[in-house]
């Protein structure tokens, strides 16, 4: 077995925290150390992982293979610069920075180091959407909800960056065709950002994804449909569920027992199936950072690459920029 990679940590927030803790139980990893600019929060992390709290970036930068940037978005930029400068390969959260300048010059960036960027969309790992990734064959229309109580540690940004670029990933992901034309709007109701929004995203192929996100909701809601040619995806990514439900042409006499639907005018029955795939119970953000350790290791390209980071922010900054915002 390889020596586990050595890692370090920028943020020590709600999800810094998280990504320490699941590090330290993966050998893939050794975290030396952290690097946070609020005492209290150190304390508290060292207090309860037993990990060094690191004075400043340069030192990190000094002592580690790997970066792990868990900050907000108005830092990504220059931290993750600092890392890849210095040769180091990096992890950093989305969105992958603040604004399409930024991703542009990491692009660059990242290309000049040769070494492995990963972008926490961690969805991307849900077992949920994972267990229905074997299902979608070109669906033609998707419509997604990504509801949340109201937080302000996402505030930095619009509910566009905070949310709605978890599903703006996933549709890229699923659809891989141009966006053809973009139609949003939103509301700002407790920040000076939209906190409600719709997109409505066109593709080349003629696919059309209707996206809402709203951190101002009275509950938490992450679930995503995808229509396509004979059948519907369901999948909940809050509950970790998938349903998938298929239609197919009857040949000869349809089974009693089944869900059929006569067309009528001589265009035959249809037979409907319903098929719950096994979702694994599986720690997306353990997965995500595990699969960064293999892309590492074995010099693969990492599942979600700073490429998809950078269009995916991108295509929300096309969202933005075509909203109409109204304040509540």
């Amino acid at each position: 077995m390889s020596q586990p990679l050595r890692i370090g940590v920028l943020g020590a927030g709600h999800l810094g925290r998280i990504h320490i803790q699941q590090l330290r139980e993966l050998s893939e990893w050794q975290v030396v150390g952290f690097h946070d600019p609020h005492p209290e929060k150190c304390a508290a992390i060292t207090a309860e992982f037993g990990v060094e709290a690191l004075p400043d970036l340069d030192h990190l930068l000094r002592t580690v293979d790997v970066v792990d940037i868990v900050t907000p978005t108005t830092s990504h930029f220059a931290l993750a610069s600092a890392a890849l400068k210095r040769g180091k390969h990096v992890f950093i959260e989305k969105p992958l920075t603040q604004t399409i300048a930024e991703s542009n010059e990491l692009l660059i960036l990242a290309q000049a180091a040769g070494t492995q960027v990963q972008v926490g969309h961690v969805e991307r790992f849900n077992p949920a959407f994972q267990a229905a990734l074997p299902y979608f064959a070109d669906p033609m229309f998707i419509e997604t909800h990504r509801l949340a109580q109201f937080n302000p540690r996402g505030t930095d940004v619009s509910v566009v960056l905070d949310l709605m670029i978890h599903d703006i990933d996933i549709v890229l992901h699923v659809v891989k065709s141009p966006v053809a034309d973009i139609r949003a709007s939103g509301v700002a109701v407790v920040s000076d950002t939209p906190d409600i929004a719709n997109a409505r995203i066109a593709f080349a192929n003629g696919c059309v994804a209707n996206l809402t996100a709203s951190r101002i909701s009275m509950k938490n809601m992450r679930k995503s449909r995808f229509f396509q040619r004979d059948a519907y995806i369901a999948v909940d990514m809050l509950e970790k569920s998938t349903e998938i439900v298929r239609m197919r042409t009857v040949v000869g006499e349809p089974d009693p027992f089944a869900v059929s639907i006569d067309l009528g005018a001589g265009k035959g029955v249809r037979e409907i199936s319903f098929e719950k795939p096994e979702v694994p119970t599986i720690n997306a953000i353990r997965e995500e950072l595990r699969s960064f350790a293999r892309s590492i290791t074995g010099g693969t390209a990492p599942t979600v690459t700073i490429q998809d980071g950078a269009e995916a922010l991108r295509v929300a900054h096309e969202v933005l920029a075509g909203m109409t915002l109204q304040k509540a």
